[in-house]
């Protein structure tokens, strides 16, 4: 009992923490997870029948708005695709730049930052978003919507417009999104695993759902 009194005490400090710290420090945060998402997507399973590789980068995403927060979750993401287009080698397979980008794994990256941007809006004003089955529901929808959406929409304007290949629905959902559903699934609960070990289940920021009185 007590054990769990000071891990409980030891997360709610390490996330107040981490909201007040200044931005210079936010910003170091921000990078390492920058790298966490760069070595993830080095774990790169190319698939025969389609450009889009299975990759582990999709684990740092989902944590990354847990871990920082509302707004520098998105930041890191952001990051990550900023400096990648500059030259950087963080994308899969250590490639890099704007061909990445406008490439058939692009959308991906761009719905790397709307899913980190979503999670850490989530994590910070709810607690109960905390707790491990809202936390797989909603890496679960920002896996499977937020990233996947922009990322079939730029896969298949590659498709039609670098390659002339123009392909219906089932094939496209078979060349990039059926393939990655059972690893998706498991970096998600994972992800939630992880998420529901590691933040307070009490208020620290003002949370719009807090018990009153707490935190």
């Amino acid at each position: 009992m007590e054990l769990t009194a000071r891990l409980n005490d030891a997360k709610y400090s390490a996330f107040r923490w981490r909201h007040e710290l200044s931005i210079p420090k936010k910003l170091a945060l921000a990078l390492v997870m920058v790298a966490v998402t760069a070595l993830l997507a080095q774990l790169k399973f190319p698939l025969p029948w389609s450009p889009v590789p299975i990759t582990g980068q999709t684990l740092g995403v989902l944590l990354a708005g847990v871990l920082l927060g509302q707004w520098w979750g998105g930041i890191s993401m952001g990051l990550y695709a900023v400096l990648g287009v500059v030259g950087l080698p963080l994308f899969a397979g250590w490639s890099h730049g704007l061909s990445v980008l406008a490439g058939p794994t692009g959308g991906y990256i761009i719905g790397f930052v709307l899913a980190s941007l979503f999670l850490g809006h989530f994590s910070d004003k709810y607690v109960r978003s905390r707790s491990f089955l809202v936390m797989l529901g909603l890496m679960l929808f920002a896996n499977f919507v937020l990233i996947y959406i922009p990322g079939l929409v730029q896969l298949n304007r590659w498709l039609v417009t670098v390659k002339g290949q123009s392909v219906g629905l089932v094939q496209l959902l078979t060349m990039g999104l059926i393939p990655f559903l059972p690893g998706d699934i498991t970096k998600a609960v994972a992800a939630a695993g992880i998420a529901r070990g590691i933040t307070p289940k009490q208020a620290f920021i003002g949370e719009v759902d807090r018990i009153s009185g707490q935190g």
